[in-house]
């Protein structure tokens, strides 16, 4: 099912009548959703597609949410945000780890979840106009004064949302941007895993959310960081990270 509308959202779940409710509440602000309910469907409907977001149950018929969004997350770069059941941590933690920008847990709430996706979109539709207005290259003078960091080979620009390390360009999403750069802006202090999680989730740390870890995790990786010994994004343990400023 298809109903036109703005943004594009594919929404997989496989219970009908929660499918079609939140088809529903979403099309009735102004969103194009497509909906199925089979997970094997989604990968080909993702990369058929293109949505502008996608709504992916955990639990599916055909191949699950966790193995769609690993499947399709390295040529799918629009936000992927997993809907999990109460009891379903783990699928919170794999879900983040697989590429998802967020999570949902059920029973799903409506304004929670409008408020999600308008979040990532609007995120996505910065970083796609700056990357439009960003034509040549930067002196330092520039870089500064346009909301640029630079960390000797590491250039993170806050207009065009854009990573380079030693010239190449670094693709990471943009939840991992906005860990990047708070933890830029604080280069050399330890900044405590309860500051993070309550900056980007709203609420405090209760010694659970593994969700800022994760994305620490992958920034890593693509960071060329040393995941045993980190030596660029630090754990300074029972107390959080630090951005090392020297390293770079």
């Amino acid at each position: 099912m298809t109903a036109q509308a703005g943004p594009h959202i594919l929404l997989v779940e496989d219970d009908v009548d929660l499918a079609e409710w939140i088809a529903d509440y979403l099309t009735g602000r102004d969103f194009k959703v497509t909906t199925c309910h089979r997970g094997d469907e989604a990968v080909d409907l993702i990369q058929s597609l293109n949505p502008d977001i996608v709504l992916l149950d955990g639990m599916l018929p055909g191949m699950d949410g966790l193995d769609v969004c690993k499947t399709v997350r390295a040529t799918f770069d629009n936000p992927i945000i997993m809907i999990t059941a109460r009891d379903e941590e783990i699928d919170e933690v794999l879900g983040l780890e697989m590429g998802a920008d967020d999570y949902i847990t059920k029973p799903v709430r409506a304004r929670v979840l409008l408020a999600r996706i308008r979040g990532l979109l609007r995120r996505e539709d910065k970083s796609r106009t700056a990357d439009k207005t960003s034509t040549h290259q930067l002196t330092d003078d520039e870089l500064e004064s346009k909301g640029v960091l630079k960390f000797s080979g590491l250039v993170i620009s806050e207009q065009a949302r854009s990573v380079t390390l030693d010239g190449e360009s670094i693709k990471v999403s943009s939840n991992e941007f906005d860990v990047l750069w708070f933890l830029a802006t604080k280069a050399g202090q330890v900044v405590s895993r309860k500051e993070l999680v309550s900056h980007f989730r709203g609420f405090d740390y209760d010694g659970f959310d593994r969700s800022i870890d994760l994305r620490i995790s992958r920034l890593r990786k693509k960071l060329k960081d040393d995941s045993s010994e980190p030596f660029r994004i630090k754990t300074i343990w029972g107390k959080g990270y630090l951005f090392a400023n020297d390293v770079w």
